[in-house]
């Protein structure tokens, strides 16, 4: 199996060091640049699984640039941000970005972070099914989930939703909460609900991060049926998938 390729974005050499020695540790291929000049370019000349891009780069911001790198691609980016207020955390979801790691950060733990993106893009050998993803498995007080709910499909061994016969470019959190929609449908989940059953630290979460990813999930359901809205707005209540798809 072809190796996966990371692009790493960022200025201090050291830290650029120390990631690509934990990725290439992990059998992951990669390359490097210190500025945001050239990443656009370098996505279209040759094929990249996942960027690793620095929020505080010296000619551009991260935020930028990802907004840049989403005009023409959706190659899955992770965050490297010292900021950790809630706020910089829900732009960067907002415009795209699939998952955000907090300096100063142990190498591994952005690896294993790495390695669950690609997982989930599938750029990356998947291990074999957990109780987690095994369907024949179930987790007490958790549905196992459905196979199919009208226009949407999901294969939990692979964690892929099609919807309308095209598959879904989806982050952790997105899968995970289009699978709670699906096991209900016309059901209106609270975002206290929804952080509860798809968030492992729900504490830690707030009300704008799970309206972000709903606002993600419509964006990426509506690129495939614009003239559908899948996903109900219950002001006041919180979300539902809708029962006629």
């Amino acid at each position: 199996m072809t190796k996966p390729m990371v692009l790493i974005v960022e200025d201090e050499p050291a830290i650029r060091d120390n990631i690509q020695f934990a990725l290439e540790s992990e059998g992951i291929d990669t390359c490097q640049l210190g500025t945001a000049a050239g990443v656009v370019a370098l996505l279209s000349e040759r094929t990249i699984d996942l960027i690793v891009l620095d929020v505080g780069l010296p000619d551009m911001s991260g935020f930028d640039l990802l907004k840049q790198i989403r005009t023409s691609h959706r190659t899955p980016v992770i965050l490297l941000t010292a900021r950790n207020a809630e706020l910089d955390r829900v732009l960067g979801l907002e415009i795209g970005a699939d998952d955000y790691v907090v300096k100063p950060f142990s190498p591994r733990e952005l690896a294993a972070r790495v390695k669950a993106v690609l997982r989930r893009t599938q750029a990356f050998e998947v291990p074999p099914p957990s109780a987690a993803t095994d369907p024949s498995k179930t987790v007490p007080g958790l549905a196992a989930p459905p196979s199919a709910t009208g226009s949407l499909a999901v294969n939990p061994s692979k964690r892929q939703v099609t919807y309308h016969g095209t598959a879904l470019n989806l982050s952790k959190y997105e899968y995970e909460i289009l699978i709670v929609f699906m096991e209900r449908p016309g059901h209106v989940f609270s975002r206290d609900q929804l952080m509860n059953r798809v968030w492992e630290e729900p504490e830690a979460s707030l009300d704008r991060t799970v309206d972000a990813h709903i606002k993600n999930l419509r964006a990426k359901l509506r690129a495939i049926r614009p003239d559908v809205e899948p996903i109900v707005t219950h002001r006041g209540t919180g979300y539902s998938l809708r029962e006629d798809l």
